[in-house]
């Protein structure tokens, strides 16, 4: 055998690791699905100016990314892109949500709207912090 370190690794051989671990985790985890799921606000010319995509899958919601155009921040569309994709989770019978935010990007708006930080990673990546944020729905 040989052990490698590879500073540039291959696309391919990035998908092949991931693909390994994935088929493992679905061979071995109580859930066999996970269903996508995507909220989309478009403005005027048909561009994507708000949005979130989130996974259902068992009791859970996760939300992967919520972002909202500069020029609509603080018109409230973030809290209703929120609210809507937690509704349709909720349709899909997810009891919890689930989501990371860093340190400067939104984790008093989550507050705001029920999430509980469930654990601090410090120093990430250097100074800053990630939050692990969680909410019943």
């Amino acid at each position: 055998m040989n052990i490698e370190v590879l500073e540039e690794p291959s696309q391919e051989l990035i998908d092949y690791l991931r693909k390994k671990i994935s088929d493992f985790n679905w061979a071995n985890w109580e859930v066999s699905e996970r269903f996508p799921l995507a909220i989309q606000l478009k403005g005027e010319s048909g561009d994507v100016v708000a949005g979130a995509t989130a996974r259902s899958f068992g009791d859970w919601l996760l939300l992967d990314t919520l972002w909202v155009s500069e020029d609509l921040r603080g018109l409230d569309v973030g809290s209703q892109i929120l609210k809507e994709i937690e509704m349709a989770g909720k349709a899909r019978g997810c009891r919890k949500c689930f989501l990371e935010t860093l340190n400067f990007q939104a984790m008093p708006f989550y507050e705001k709207h029920g999430y509980k930080v469930q654990w601090v990673q410090e120093g990430y990546p250097r100074t800053g912090c990630q939050y692990f944020m969680v909410k019943q729905l």
